[in-house]
């Protein structure tokens, strides 16, 4: 009965192959029979140009686009290329070439809201070029959270291996976009790979850096909040010893010098980046009755205008507001908050542009900052100039 069974189930199983092979072409059926013997090979450029009645080298320049030939000529190579299904191989070029045409990108983690674009710009600049891209994701922050900033062993555990296989993969170059600004202080140049840090600065003189300017970007929204009227800015910051902290502070700091205001410690709180801190901070600086709150991102000026709202204060009203990252929620905030956009996609495209002076052997800065925009909405209220 086991034996019957058996035999039933191999025929169905047959009936059900046959159906299927016979909705095959016979030139799909010829292939699946090479393909099981293991004799299938792939299409070489030779043949392509012999089918077309080209030389090789005619097939080579159409496919990279590097010689002028007839339109038809060109429409009857690309024609058999894709009926034939033939692929340039990019890794024999670059051996050839000692270039492979491609690019890497290490993030340190692409859940941070910054990454993305720098990475689309780097990706736009590069695809502009000619050259691949391909991608590392180091996951820093959801392995970690913060734990690894200060723990190069647990960050170089790493960042080590991505940088190592990216150069067994021979890319061209690598840029580095970090998560937030910071000093690294040892990038791996033992694989002698041409590298651009994006969004932090590099300790190595030989690595160029490519970042905010902060400190300008600062220093001119609290200018903005200066020409409407205010002298009482209040700020709430993020971590004192973080990087984007002491330059915003500078900025602060220079706008109200510039402006003949004296500069009061007591109207600045320390706190982090969050929701959360600009809630506590804003409790801290309405008691001192400033006119204005100059939040160092987004998220903090969210923050803001939830206490506010909680004690029955209009923002743009009764207190004005700034923030910086303009980040998709200020478009949202009622009323929209005016901040500081960071050109992250420009970011990502100058570094590219260093990355390739690098690779050709030109002369790069060793730190570029690319300013931000003000963007003004309607969280901002001018106020006498005779009640100041």
């Amino acid at each position: 009965m086991k034996a019957i069974c058996k035999w039933t189930f191999g025929c169905h199983k047959a009936q059900n192959i046959l159906q299927l092979l016979k909705r095959l072409t016979a030139e799909n059926i010829r292939y699946f029979r090479k393909w099981n013997r293991g004799k299938v090979k792939l299409v070489t450029l030779k043949e392509i140009a012999k089918e077309c009645g080209v030389s090789a080298a005619t097939v080579s320049n159409i496919l990279n686009g590097k010689k002028k030939v007839s339109e038809e000529t060109k429409a009857r190579v690309l024609e058999v290329v894709e009926r034939r299904g033939y692929k340039l191989n990019y890794v024999a070029q670059g051996l050839r070439r000692q270039k492979t045409q491609t690019i890497g990108i290490i993030a340190e983690d692409i859940s941070q809201f910054t990454t993305p674009l720098i990475i689309e710009g780097i990706m736009e600049s590069c695809e502009a070029r000619g050259y691949r891209t391909i991608v590392q994701n180091l996951r820093l922050y959801a392995r970690w959270h913060d734990a690894w900033f200060d723990n190069e062993k647990m960050y170089h555990s790493v960042m080590d291996p991505a940088v190592q296989e990216m150069a067994s993969i021979r890319v061209d170059g690598i840029v580095y976009v970090a998560g937030h600004a910071r000093k690294i202080h040892r990038f791996p140049t033992e694989y002698q790979i041409p590298a651009v840090l994006a969004y932090a600065y590099a300790e190595q003189k030989e690595i160029p850096s490519v970042v905010i300017d902060d400190e300008d970007g600062a220093r001119e929204i609290v200018e903005y909040l200066i020409r409407h009227g205010h002298r009482k800015i209040g700020v709430i910051a993020g971590e004192q010893e973080n990087m984007h902290t002491k330059l915003r502070i500078l900025g602060y700091q220079k706008a109200l010098y510039d402006a003949g205001i004296l500069y009061n410690p007591g109207y600045v709180v320390y706190s982090g980046w969050g929701r959360e801190h600009g809630y506590k901070g804003a409790e801290k600086l309405l008691k001192q009755d400033v006119t204005a709150v100059f939040c160092m991102n987004d998220r903090i000026a969210g923050g803001v205008y939830a206490y506010l709202y909680d004690h029955h204060k209009k923002v743009g009203e009764d207190i004005s507001v700034v923030g910086f990252d303009n980040e998709m929620q200020s478009e949202y905030l009622l009323p929209g908050l005016t901040t500081m956009k960071i050109d992250l996609e420009g970011i990502g495209k100058r570094a590219t542009e260093e990355l390739m002076n690098l690779i050709e052997g030109e002369e790069v800065e060793r730190k570029t900052a690319v300013s931000c925009q003000l963007i003004e909405r309607n969280s901002v209220i001018e106020i006498a100039k005779e009640g100041l």
